[in-house]
């Protein structure tokens, strides 16, 4: 994996997902990323789940939370994103952001530094600017929580309302 998170890097790419967990990365390949402007998408319920297929346990799993932590303190953005597949490892659709969000806090970053790599910073780096805050004119798109992400991450998985482009929809009961 860290030969395909260098071959990212010297072909430039804007976004490099999948932050390696077979080896560090080294102060070099991270100021770089910082220096480049570039984005994370570390997607570590992923390589949670691919070192558990790959081992039996989470051993490898922890270089990939350390690589993480780096970028975040080199000032790297970190974007929110889970990969969801059931092929290479069994990542679940939908619910997997909630354990991504917590393994983001887990790795580093604080709770409002997970939720906006979920909401305002997509937005912003992928030029959205219809959405990505709360704000008079921009898209309606909106979840309720019961309780404080802020102070309890966890508490994303309670969800109570949810608006997509104005509508409300119904939460699904098993999340």
């Amino acid at each position: 994996m860290f030969g395909a998170y260098t071959m990212a890097q010297e072909a430039g790419a804007d976004v490099i997902t999948h932050v390696p967990l077979d080896r560090a990365l080294d102060d070099e390949a991270v100021n770089r990323m910082a220096a480049d402007g570039r984005i994370a998408v570390p997607t570590l319920s992923m390589m949670e789940a691919m070192s558990e297929r790959m081992d039996g346990a989470r051993s490898g799993y922890g270089q990939a939370r350390a690589n993480v932590a780096a970028l975040h303190r080199a000032g790297v953005p970190i974007l929110a994103g889970t990969d969801a597949d059931s092929t290479l490892a069994f990542v679940p659709y939908g619910t997997s952001l909630h354990h991504e969000l917590e393994l983001l806090v887990d790795a580093g970053l604080t709770t409002v530094d997970a939720l906006r790599a979920a909401t305002s910073l997509p937005a912003r780096h992928f030029g959205l600017t219809d959405r990505g805050a709360v704000e008079p004119g921009l898209r309606a798109d909106l979840v309720l929580v019961d309780g404080d992400p802020i102070a309890h991450i966890r508490a994303t998985r309670r969800i109570r309302r949810i608006w997509c482009a104005g509508t409300e929809h119904t939460p699904a009961t098993d999340h």
